[in-house]
């Protein structure tokens, strides 16, 4: 949402004012963003309110930060937030609002006090449509046994091409109550009734889901991304992590190194990241992983002495956006998440598949079904949303996919020409003239002309 704030700011610096609203832990991971668009002349600000007491330790605001027992905390503070979000929008009168999807009740308070509100969706609209069409079949699902019943096919996706995923592996809300189950329709409602939506996608990755999207998902659709960039400025996006590494790549061969990086909310068991660390480890190739702080420790005794040189662990941290353009990364072992699939197809490299929660495993489908830019690591057992129901992947299994990936051949050279196929269609997204470039100044011509005529922020385009 930062990334799309700057975005919006350096389009028209005379016109766009943007506010980043955030808690003070999720500020520090925004502030080195906020500032260096502020010193390029770019009107981005940031205003903070108080974390609600949930119960969580100091400085834990988010759920990358919580540990996984605390999540439903963080989901708790989000319904705190929305008395908070809304004297802060009374207050300060925005223009606009642009809210993430779970603040639905942010669409009633802009229309209480006459501004557009527009939905931003960091999930691309491939994943929406088949969790939207899943969502209707959830009765469906549920009486067929849940998580445990028979793998579902999405019905009505556009473009003709099938898609069926094992019950295990759909987002929880579609196979028993949670918090997601009772917020769904409302999120959609409060989707539908406001001005328009926001996708961090770009439709040559997504066609034709994004020409679906537009009929029957938002009033107004803008397809804005990728609105990150390798720029020098991604190096410290995030945080101020390890950037070591950016020196250590610089060192290996062309396409030689396999990054591994699962992102910052799901956790491995301390016996599956004693796997991967034997796995890479056995495929003999140079990797650069990314461990969550804490992780690396299960590892086995003296496994970082002996892949030192061919391997290289970074913990907390990375600049990923910087790592995925270093010409030296040649394939990304990921777990599905929509960045880092956006990412990696932004930067042209190849992926392997390990979806671990949520959304990843249809993420999973875009990726080796229809835009065939990677491959699944593992097909051997049960895969799961729910890690304690997730059989371990076995070391071999590791080491062969990502040995028999990096080793080359035909299949490799067809997903690594199809990702630099996607990496020229996103540089030319967000290029003067390209679709991505037109749709964010659309956005704004279109907010731009509310505002002037203060037309009712609920009526159709």
């Amino acid at each position: 949402m930062t990334d799309l704030a700057c975005s919006m700011a350096a389009a028209r610096p005379a016109e766009v004012e943007a506010t980043m609203v955030v808690t003070p832990a999720n500020a520090a991971l925004i502030v080195t963003t906020v500032t260096r668009a502020t010193a390029a002349g770019h009107a981005v600000r940031l205003l903070r309110y108080p974390f609600p007491d949930v119960g969580l330790a100091s400085g834990v605001e988010c759920l990358g930060a919580a540990p996984a027992h605390d999540a439903w905390r963080v989901h708790r503070a989000v319904d705190l937030s929305q008395p908070i979000h809304a004297e802060l929008l009374r207050e300060h009168r925005p223009d606009a609002v642009v809210a993430d999807a779970p603040f639905w009740r942010t669409t009633d308070v802009a229309a209480e006090i006459g501004v557009p509100r527009l939905t931003f969706h960091p999930v691309g609209v491939f994943p929406q449509l088949a969790m939207n069409k899943l969502a209707a079949l959830r009765p469906d699902i549920v009486r067929a046994g849940g998580a445990a019943g028979p793998a579902v096919t999405v019905p009505g996706m556009p473009g003709g091409k099938e898609i069926a995923i094992p019950a295990s592996e759909l987002p929880e809300f579609l196979v028993e109550e949670d918090h997601l189950a009772t917020w769904w329709d409302r999120i959609k409602a409060g989707q539908l009734a406001g001005f328009g939506v926001i996708v961090n996608t770009f439709v040559d990755l997504e066609r034709p889901y994004c020409d679906e999207f537009s009929r029957v998902d938002a009033r107004r659709a803008y397809f804005v991304g990728p609105v990150g960039s390798p720029s020098d400025s991604s190096v410290h996006r995030g945080g101020d992590g390890n950037v070591d590494c950016l020196s250590w790549l610089s060192t290996k061969p062309s396409r030689s190194v396999v990054y591994v990086c699962f992102g910052s909310w799901a956790h491995f068991s301390v016996s599956q990241v004693r796997e991967l660390a034997l796995g890479l480890e056995a495929s003999n190739e140079t990797f650069l992983w990314v461990v969550r702080s804490g992780d690396s420790d299960a590892a086995p005794e003296g496994w970082e002495q002996r892949v030192a040189g061919r391997g290289m662990i970074v913990r907390g941290w990375a600049p990923q956006l910087a790592v995925l353009a270093h010409p030296s990364v040649g394939a990304f072992l990921t777990h599905c998440g929509w960045n880092s699939m956006l990412e990696a197809a932004s930067a042209g490299v190849p992926v392997l598949t390990w979806p671990l929660v949520f959304e990843q495993f249809i993420n999973e489908r875009l990726v080796t079904e229809v835009a065939a830019f990677g491959t699944r690591v593992w097909d051997g057992g049960k895969r799961s949303v729910r890690a304690e129901d997730a059989d371990i992947v076995p070391a071999e299994a590791i080491a062969r996919a990502v040995a028999g990936f990096m080793d080359g051949g035909e299949r490799r050279e067809k997903m690594r020409a199809r990702a630099e196929e996607l990496a020229e269609s996103a540089r030319a997204a967000v290029s003067e003239n390209g679709s991505s470039w037109r749709d964010l100044r659309r956005l704004i011509e279109d907010l731009t002309e509310a505002k002037a005529s203060r037309v009712p922020c609920n009526e159709d385009p």
